[in-house]
This record gives C-alpha cells, structure tokens and sequence, in this order.
C-alpha cells in the first residue's frame, strides 16, 4: 500500500510537471508567431505586472533592501519591477537567441550586439591553453556562450538544469545546438571540467548561484556560501581567468565584456588562495551588479532567507 501511495504521487507530480512545461511551451511558442522586439518588449511588461503579485517579489524587496540601504522604498520597488522585466525578457530571448547574436566586426553599422574585448577572444581561440571565463546572471547571460562558439572557441558550459525535467530537457536541447558543449551541474561535472582543463581548453562557469555548502564569503556585505570549484581548478591547471557579462543596452541591444585575466590571490608560498579567489569572485559580479541593479535576478534566494520569510 505505501509503495502504491508512493507511485501516485510521483505520477501526480510528474504530470505537474508536464502540465507546467507544455503551458511554457505554449507561451514560447506563440512569441515565435511575432518579430523578436515586439515580443521581448511584450515578456517585459508581463512581467512587471505579474512579477510583483508572487511571493518571490517579497524576497526580491528584501534582498534589495539589505544589499541597498540607502535607497529609498520608492527606488527598491523601482528596481524590482524592473529586475521582473529582465526575467520576462529572458524568456522571450530564448526563443529568439539564434537570431540575436548578430555580431560581424566587417559592418560598418553596429548591429543588435556589440562585442568589447575581441583580441582577447581571439587570443584565447588562437592560443590555446587552460582557460576559465566566469560571469554571473546578469544581462542576457546565455549571449556569452553563442559568442565564444561563433569565434571558434570549444569551451565547456558548465550549467544548472531547471528542476522540471521536461523543460530541463528541452533547454538541454536548445543550448547544446548553439553554446557548444554542456555540463549539467551534479556530482560528477567537476571531473568533466577538470579533463577539459587538463587538455589545455577552456570552460565557462556562472559564479554567483546559491551554494548551501562551500566557502563563507560576503556578497553586498553579506555572508554567503560560495562554490569553491573556480578557485579549486586554477589551483590544479594554473588555469587564466577571465570575467565575462552581458549588459542591455537600450532599444533591444546588448554589449557583451570579456574583461582581461584576473590576477589570482596567492598565500606567501605562492600557491592559489582558495578564500580570497571565491571572494574575488563575488566582488567582481557585486561590481557589475552595482553598476545594472535592475539587470541582476533579485528573486533569487543568494542569501538563502527564502525560508526565514516564510516563517
């Protein structure tokens, strides 16, 4: 009986799952019937309406309001609504991403996206070597990945699945046809990176996602918990780092940033400061993010208080 009570649950929420993918689909899938600008402007103003009416608008608030407490009410709600924008029109992006990253350095007329640090790009793909490009959930992060595949550079894309599977599969999908190869994020993808390091090529990470275990670091003053594996790989490859993010710019542009390799913490034997490179990294993404607070996703639980709100 327990074992029966156990498949029926998991077939109910399995079907959950699929209702909530197809209704995703669904959405996508009519923004595909219209030009790409109308429909990310559409994704955008949708969610500013619906974003705010979640529970997670009330941790948006409230991670806001400890990482600015300067700002005034007015300014937190202003940057969370549009912070909702941003997420609406990443949505609307997926499904037109192929079709973005229009980048052609023969143009005379700049295109939908401008690229700034090409040598570098270049650099890396004529010059091989172990090599780690990081950058956080700002701007249209999955820009970067179709960026290093159109100028030739193999670099593995280390990546957390969404938790529904039937999206997760199709994202998987999606990606993989356009950002080169893939690592799911388990258990077993450090080793996965860890080989392409030791063949001399190079891997891209997203920094800035909660991480229950690992290294007590600060993020806007903060205490959170950073993943050590960045700091960890340049310790056994001597691996280059380079930052990297995406920022909006206005009319539906964007300007994509690989900034110049990082000089990486050492202690006084000159080995790879594991504490101080995770720290680095979180002050390099803070930088960014002071710099474009709407464009970071503020719902995310970072801080890990999501369940402290509830309470």
């Amino acid at each position: 009986m327990k074992m029966f009570l156990t498949r029926m649950v998991l077939a109910t929420r399995r079907f959950q799952q699929w209702l909530v993918a197809q209704g995703t689909f669904a959405i996508l899938n009519l923004l595909k019937l219209f030009p790409a600008d109308p429909a990310m402007n559409f994704a955008d103003s949708v969610a500013r309406w619906v974003g705010p009416k979640f529970f997670r608008h009330r941790l948006m608030l409230t991670n806001l309001r400890n990482a600015y407490p300067e700002k005034s009410d007015a300014e937190i709600q202003q940057i969370a609504v549009a912070s909702w924008g941003h997420m609406g029109r990443l949505a609307a992006e997926y499904v037109f991403l192929d079709r973005l990253f229009d980048y052609d350095p023969e143009r005379d007329e700049p295109g939908r996206v401008e690229v700034s640090g090409v040598p570098i790009f270049l650099d890396l793909r004529d010059n091989p070597r172990p090599f780690i490009v990081f950058t956080g959930h700002t701007g249209n992060f999955e820009l970067l990945p179709v960026a290093g595949k159109s100028f030739g550079l193999d670099v593995m894309v280390l990546f957390r699945p969404p938790n529904n599977p039937y999206i997760a599969e199709k994202v998987f999908g999606f990606r993989s046809s356009r950002m080169g190869q893939l690592v799911p994020s388990h258990a077993g993808s450090s080793f996965a990176l860890a080989r392409r390091l030791e063949a001399g090529g190079g891997v891209g990470v997203l920094v800035d996602q909660k991480f229950k275990k690992g290294l007590t670091t600060t993020f806007f003053g903060r205490p959170v918990r950073t993943n050590p594996l960045l700091a960890k790989l340049v310790r056994q490859f001597d691996a280059e780092v380079y930052p990297a993010r995406c920022i909006r710019l206005p009319g539906n542009r964007y300007r994509l940033e690989i900034e110049p390799k990082v000089a990486i913490p050492r202690d006084a034997s000159g080995n790879v400061d594991v504490q101080a490179t995770a720290q680095l990294l979180n002050d390099k993404v803070e930088s960014w993010v002071r710099e474009y607070p709407e464009q970071w996703l503020w719902y995310h639980d970072r801080w890990q208080i999501k369940k402290s709100l509830k309470d």
